[in-house]
């Protein structure tokens, strides 16, 4: 079996799985709309204090939600591994013709397109609000692998790291202590001029900025260098952490 064959049976099985849970699809829809409407109306005169580089705070946040909720499946796709280890489904797939990274790689595009629809659901929806999305169709799909590269970069990630601890709650502590951090640190809900210094320099190195900002700008339709910059980064980091995944899969495989 080729590993396309394999991931195809592998992502048709994780779209049932979703399919059996109608609350878990409402949420996927309703929470990034909270979000997006409430910091949108909450926030709304952020922008007269200079460096947004717009005046309407739903055209610089909706980039930043769209991302928000791409990121947030990679984040947390290290916990379904550990339940799938615990139930010995990866130790029952590993004995099949599948490709092993199968597996893996299954769940982390299953995630991005999953993230990706929601990031897609987001802007348009800001834009039927009120934003403006400036850089057209090319803008859109900028957002859109913005999205899909954070969320496939965070997946692989938390692969890696469930494959090592193999234990759900230290995956939800790890999740819980990396999740909102670099949320924050990151230009999501406010301008880089706006944050402290130190705060700055963090930012500058993380990867969930990367994405906010080539989204926001792409989203503006300024800036296109720097947008085209931060996506080869998190490619850069997409093959480090798709890398780490695979031998973190080989490491797991001499231990059975």
């Amino acid at each position: 079996m080729t590993l396309w064959q394999g991931q195809t049976a592998l992502l048709n099985r994780g779209f049932r799985l979703i399919g059996r849970q109608p609350v878990a699809i409402a949420m996927m829809v309703v929470q990034p709309l909270v979000w997006l409407l409430v910091y949108g109306q909450l926030f709304h005169a952020l922008p007269r204090l200079g460096g947004f580089g717009t005046s309407n705070y739903l055209d610089y946040l909706a980039p930043g939600i769209a991302i928000f909720a791409a990121f947030n499946h990679g984040a947390w796709e290290g916990g379904g591994v550990v339940n799938d280890l615990e139930r010995g489904t990866i130790d029952r797939f590993l004995a099949t013709p599948l490709p092993p990274f199968a597996l893996l790689w299954s769940r982390s595009l299953q995630a991005a397109i999953v993230g990706g629809t929601q990031a897609a659901f987001i802007v348009i929806v800001a834009v039927a609000f009120g934003a403006e999305l400036r850089g057209g169709l090319a803008g859109f799909l900028v957002i859109l692998a913005a999205a899909t590269l954070v969320c496939l970069a965070f997946a692989t990630a938390n692969h890696a790291l469930a494959l090592v601890v193999r234990r759900s709650e230290t995956m939800t502590m790890i999740g819980l202590f990396t999740t909102f951090p670099l949320m924050f640190s990151s230009t999501m809900f406010t301008a880089t001029a706006l944050m402290p210094v130190w705060m700055q320099h963090v930012a500058t190195f993380n990867p969930v900025n990367w994405a906010v900002e080539a989204a926001r700008s792409a989203m503006l339709g300024t800036n296109w260098v720097t947008a085209i910059g931060h996506l080869a980064a998190l490619a850069v980091l997409l093959i480090v952490t798709t890398t780490s995944a695979r031998l973190a899969l080989a490491r797991y495989q001499r231990s059975l």
